[in-house]
């Protein structure tokens, strides 16, 4: 028998050893339940954001003292923010062993539990037993063996059988990671009601103040049939308005079975659902594969393939980013509200109840007008006001160098080469500070590069070499006179080391990195998207470039996603800026998009005045570096005169062979540069010739320019 001096040594090793750190999942989720963000913590820690990633992804542990501090401050926020059913006192600590269930499910993000709940939690529904998948079924590839795949928080007890499911004419309807259900609907109500009741679909809130995700239900064009649904929407109304007429049987099904649907009816994506009651919403949506719910520009090659397919495009696009609600856009911006929720709990101190007040840091409940050089030329405080000052002109460049600044060295060069910038918007994105208030109009402000805003100011007098484009217009060509810029343009010119002596300005005195969760979310999202596709950081450039070449091969149900995660950064800052449409609208009146706080169009021009000021100071530094500079820009995609077809052949690198900061890096990250293609440099020059920009043709076709619309 050990003695009592051998158990208390064994007894003090344990107490001296490394704190153990709860799992992954857990720590990701008690810092969203502080309100933390990722940036945030890293500095508290002294330490990078992507440390904090991957400590609460399992790729890497922090170290002393790091790990003490961190267990500190995870122990705190477990002891404020517990899992649901445990005691308030409960220290954080590693979950215990969970069984395997019977049958795999989709994993959704874990539940997060506010300090105050207004209402209780949803019971669970009962949801039917799994099937087995069919072996007819054609699936796409699995993910290739050298995929990175980041940690996947524990699947919510709520919601089962993960976000979505995609519904076929035989009534399975085929979840994620091979999960199929059987749903016996025979008509649009019997399908809500079994999805709400039954299924066990949807998805836990991101953010501690925000809402669960409504379950979301696929038809494909046989199911959409079974239901009562035409195959295609038929007929110039239908086809004009997207949706089904008032008439239609459907519809009426819908209505008579105290159903409702939201103001854009019976489309593409449509939206059901009753009142909530108890706090508890109602909602299901549907997207209908055969109306052109997937855009197969954002989602290409998705709906022609299998429904279990799909399900797993859609499926992995819900764990990285939300449950889709619609288009790309419309998901990019319903992002921004899921992460920054309007409001929170907070307690009236005359009843002592809990009411929803201002959640700080997000953009409120209310829409705020634009200053008018911010709006658009139909917006009413333009037209009410009759305005006549001028507009911001924040935009991506579509630039061309003249052709006859060529010179002779650089026309003896064989080759044209594109590179594009990863996500170039959101890059920009990152530690932006935006306003969160309304404009105020000053005269002759000071300038003051850290309050966004707009303003007046004179930069005509600014020399820049012509063989590069203006920093301060989207064409590139040196302005005239005084104009309206957003803050980082002027700051730029700052940088530049010209003074700067603004007019008048509309400023925001409330301010914030409103965008910032968005940012990292998205981020990982793309990144480890890519990651599963064979590109990870850890590459050298060869080997990067090479990955490039074939990532779209390697897993077509991935590309997808990856294209859908591009197209939901432009599309979702297009959105914060979106016009008005239908034939009938006349200039002066409102619009639907500007009753939503989300209408900000000074905030999409910061965005892009970052990208486009941080693509002209790259183009800057790699002349200064190599003496090469560029012969077109569009958007975010630079087109340089080589002496060979790789970029390799141009980038600068440091005699130990490290790239050179401050110029084009390549990289599979936000902000780094690919390969966009390779031309002969007579290719390239006949275009310029001809008025074209040769940045739009580099990869053999027609880059579609994505204006933020």
């Amino acid at each position: 028998m050990a003695s009592e001096e051998e158990l208390f040594a064994s007894v003090d090793a344990l107490l001296e050893a490394e704190p153990q750190l709860p799992h992954p999942a857990e720590r990701a989720r008690l810092r969203e339940a502080a309100g933390i963000t990722q940036a945030r913590l890293a500095t508290a820690l002294k330490t990078t954001t992507q440390s904090v990633k991957n400590w609460e992804n399992g790729r890497s542990e922090p170290k002393s003292p790091r790990l003490e501090a961190y267990q500190r401050l995870l122990n705190g926020w477990a002891a404020k923010h517990p899992v649901h059913g445990t005691p308030a006192t409960a220290p954080a600590s590693p979950p215990a062993p969970r069984p395997e269930p019977a049958s795999k499910t989709y994993p959704a993000p874990a539940p997060e539990t506010p300090e105050t709940e207004a209402t209780a939690p949803a019971k669970a529904p009962v949801a039917p037993a799994p099937l087995k998948r069919p072996d007819a079924r054609r699936a796409m590839p699995s993910r290739p063996s050298h995929a990175t795949k980041a940690a996947e928080p524990a699947a919510d007890p709520r919601f089962p059988h993960g976000p979505l499911a995609v519904l076929d004419s035989d009534g399975s309807a085929y979840g994620s990671a091979g999960l199929v259900l059987h749903c016996s609907a025979t008509t649009i109500p019997e399908l809500v009601e079994w999805t709400l009741k039954e299924s066990g679909l949807g998805a836990a809130k991101l953010h501690r103040n925000g809402k669960d995700a409504d379950p979301l239900i696929v038809l494909t064009a046989a199911a959409a049939v079974k239901l009562g649904l035409p195959e295609h929407l038929e007929g110039h109304e239908q086809r004009r308005s997207l949706r089904l007429p008032a008439d239609h049987p459907v519809v009426k099904q819908v209505t008579k079975a105290k159903w409702s649907l939201t103001q854009r009816g019976f489309g593409p994506w449509a939206r059901i659902y009753r009142p909530a009651q108890a706090g508890q919403r109602q909602c299901v949506q549907l997207a209908i594969l055969s109306w052109d719910a997937l855009d197969a520009r954002s989602w290409p090659g998705v709906a022609e393939m299998e429904p279990a397919d799909v399900a797993r495009v859609l499926g992995t696009y819900a764990l990285r980013v939300l449950t889709p609600r619609g288009s790309t856009a419309v998901s990019g911006l319903e992002l921004m509200t899921a992460l920054r929720p309007p409001t929170r709990a907070v307690q009236d101190h005359a009843t002592g109840n809990w009411v929803p007040g201002h959640n700080p840091g997000s953009l409120g409940t209310e829409p705020v007008d634009p200053a008018p050089p911010e709006a658009t030329g139909e917006h009413p405080v333009v037209v009410n006001s009759g305005w006549t000052g001028g507009f911001l002109d924040e935009e991506a460049y579509q630039w061309v160098r003249d052709v006859d600044l060529l010179t002779g060295e650089e026309a003896t060069l064989p080759y044209a080469v594109g590179l594009d910038l990863n996500t170039a918007f959101l890059a920009a994105a990152a530690r932006l500070t935006v306003g969160l208030s309304g404009p105020e109009h000053l005269v002759s402000p000071p300038f003051n590069p850290k309050v966004p805003g707009s303003w007046f100011v004179d930069l005509s007098h600014i020399e820049v070499d012509p063989r590069l484009p203006s920093p301060f217009t989207p064409s590139g060509i040196r302005p005239q006179g005084p104009a309206w810029y957003q803050t980082h343009t002027v700051a730029y010119a700052q940088e530049l080391g010209y003074n700067v002596a603004p007019i008048e300005a509309y400023l925001r005195r409330e301010t914030g990195a409103y965008l910032d969760p968005w940012h990292d979310r998205l981020k990982t999202a793309y990144v480890d998207t890519l990651a599963d596709l064979g590109v990870t950081k850890d590459l050298t450039d060869q080997e990067f470039l090479s990955a490039m070449e074939r990532h779209k091969q390697a897993d077509p149900a991935m590309a997808a996603v990856l294209a859908a995660i591009k197209a939901t950064i432009k599309g979702g800052v297009g959105k914060l800026r979106e016009r008005p449409q239908g034939r009938h609208y006349q200039q002066g009146e409102r619009w639907p998009a500007l009753e939503r706080p989300t209408w900000r169009p000074d905030i999409r021009a910061a965005v892009i005045s970052k990208a486009r000021v941080n693509m002209h100071r790259k183009m800057a530094n790699m002349a200064k570096m190599t003496g090469l500079y560029p012969l077109a820009v569009l958007s975010d995609c630079v087109v340089y005169p080589t002496p060979g077809r790789s970029p390799l052949d141009f980038l600068p690198y440091s005699a130990s062979g490290k790239p050179q900061p401050g110029g084009f890096r390549l990289g599979p990250t936000p902000g780094l540069a690919k390969l966009e293609g390779v031309q002969d440099l007579a290719w390239a020059v006949d275009l310029m010739e001809q008025g074209l920009n040769p940045a739009r043709h580099i990869k053999g076709g027609d880059a579609v320019l994505d204006d933020g619309e």
